[in-house]
């Protein structure tokens, strides 16, 4: 049996609200090629049958039914039983572009890239916002110039991207367990880890802003998580003898009656500025 292209890993947990939505944009993606990887972590709802109920539909969906481990353990499971020549990571409140999986796959092979990375687009009850969008295809393999391309750390995110899967699990970089947060460990690892990186213009990952999430959370183990995960990728980027201004970012916000009327964000000493979270001028 030929092995898919593209495996795509949805960790599920309680998510019967907008499963379907998400489910939805990955099975009528125009790249077919692909193998959909659902590991359902201990949901009490009625995520299962929902799963149950496309894999009938779909013989490219794989269920994982295991107990609740986290979502870092889900992501490593899923890098652990993919067959796929490339893997991305896909949240299940959150979307993507019918043709994300064909634009990311076509410019990888294109240009022989580790990873492929796409725009993102934020989403909440009434609004949309870009938070990531490349004009064109640009190669790197300049690792600054890579942490720039993501705009790490200000978005360490995994899931608009796709991954060479034998490289990755070369440098067996796994999900730290346990905690939350764990994108901001491993993200910058992943580009320091793996080579040539491409943008891929005009598609996009949606991410469905929960104001009920976990990271959302101001509890004091957020807090230490968070703290944790900069510590921990401040010592990486020394270990390995990194600029440490690579990763460096400076928000300094002007407030009026609790709202930020202006931000400014200062990196290698280049700044932004940000009029009410909408009109930005200059770049970093």
């Amino acid at each position: 049996m030929k092995e898919p292209e593209i495996s795509l890993v949805i960790p599920v947990y309680n998510v019967e609200k907008c499963l379907v939505r998400c489910l939805n944009s990955v099975i009528n993606q125009t790249f077919t090629d692909l193998e959909i990887i659902c590991i359902n972590d201990g949901s009490e709802d009625n995520s299962l049958s929902i799963l149950q109920e496309y894999s009938k539909k779909d013989e490219r969906i794989r269920i994982i039914n295991q107990q609740n481990a986290g979502l870092s353990a889900v992501r490593n499971v899923g890098i652990d039983v993919a067959r796929g020549k490339y893997i991305s990571f896909i949240d299940s409140d959150d979307w993507i572009d019918l043709d994300f999986c064909e634009k990311l796959y076509s410019s990888a092979e294109k240009y022989s890239a580790d990873i492929a990375v796409g725009g993102i687009i934020r989403t909440c009850r009434f609004k949309r916002k870009y938070f990531l969008r490349f004009e064109e295809e640009k190669v790197s393999l300049d690792l600054q110039e890579k942490f720039d391309i993501c705009d790490v750390p200000e978005r360490c995110y995994v899931w608009n991207k796709i991954y060479r899967l034998d490289k990755l699990r070369e440098t067996n970089l796994r999900f730290l367990e346990g905690r939350v947060f764990e994108d901001i460990i491993f993200t910058p690892r992943v580009l320091y880890s793996l080579g040539k990186l491409v943008t891929v213009p005009n598609v996009y990952y949606y991410y469905w802003e929960n104001p009920n999430s976990i990271v959302k959370s101001p509890s004091e183990t957020n807090k230490q998580d968070r703290a944790y995960a900069f510590e921990e990728t401040g010592k990486f980027l020394k270990e390995h003898n990194i600029n440490p201004e690579i990763w460096a970012t400076k928000l300094k916000r002007f407030k009026f009656l609790g709202c930020s009327i202006l931000k400014i964000k200062t990196k290698r000493n280049k700044k932004q500025y940000i009029l009410f979270n909408i009109f930005k001028f200059g770049r970093i």
